[in-house]
């Protein structure tokens, strides 16, 4: 009996992700990943027949426009102790 093919085993990633992949896409956990979603920061998922699926387009695009953290360099700072 040979195993179905599963989508992790392939050399790029998918188009549509499940809530989960599509949480480990982007680095969060599932729960901070609903909340992203809740208050915009990720997009919301497609419907396709009766499964939810997020666009990995869209989630690339929603995770190139969250902020940068804000770190001063190292001359801000020397100059901020003086």
């Amino acid at each position: 009996m040979t195993r179905a093919p599963d989508h992790r085993d392939l050399s790029y990633p998918p188009r549509g992700m499940s809530r989960d992949d599509a949480a480990r896409y982007v680095g969060v956990s599932i729960t901070k990943f609903d909340e992203m979603v809740a208050d915009g920061r990720m997009p919301k998922p497609k419907r396709v027949d009766g499964r939810v699926v997020w666009d990995r387009l869209r989630l690339e695009a929603a995770f190139t426009d969250l902020p940068e953290e804000k770190v001063k360099n190292p001359l801000d700072r020397m100059f901020e102790d003086g």
